[in-house]
């Protein structure tokens, strides 16, 4: 894969990738989105900084626009990465209603993240 437009992907998502710009995938990205695309599982290790996050958040956004009944879960093992994580999933996502999302962490105040997760 040489570009992310050989991938056919939502008009957002490539909206998206033109405005953070994303032009050419990274390895990571270039191995892990085309069988994430086909709903394969997908295991991936990267040194920081080579788009891991992208290379699951592409497909796993570009699934939930086809399948808007459908929610999805991201667990990490920091805060930090879970904002992180977030952060990039709502950038590629930009203004499209497809996966919007609530950021749940421990301590907290469970108020404000209950009243995130009623609303979705």
């Amino acid at each position: 894969m040489q570009s992310f437009e050989e991938l056919g992907l939502p008009a957002f998502l490539s909206a998206s990738l033109k405005r953070m710009n994303f032009s050419v995938p990274t390895p990571v990205q270039a191995q892990a989105i085309p069988p994430g695309l086909e709903g394969k599982d997908v295991i991936a290790s990267a040194q920081t900084g080579t788009g891991k996050t992208a290379a699951f958040g592409i497909p796993l956004l570009a699934y939930l626009d086809s399948h808007p009944d459908r929610t999805a879960l991201v667990l990490t093992p920091t805060r930090e990465l879970a904002m992180q994580v977030q952060g990039v999933l709502s950038a590629l996502r930009g203004s499209h209603p497809v996966g919007e999302s609530v950021l749940l962490i421990g301590g907290a105040n469970m108020g404000g993240q209950h009243s995130g997760l009623s609303r979705k």
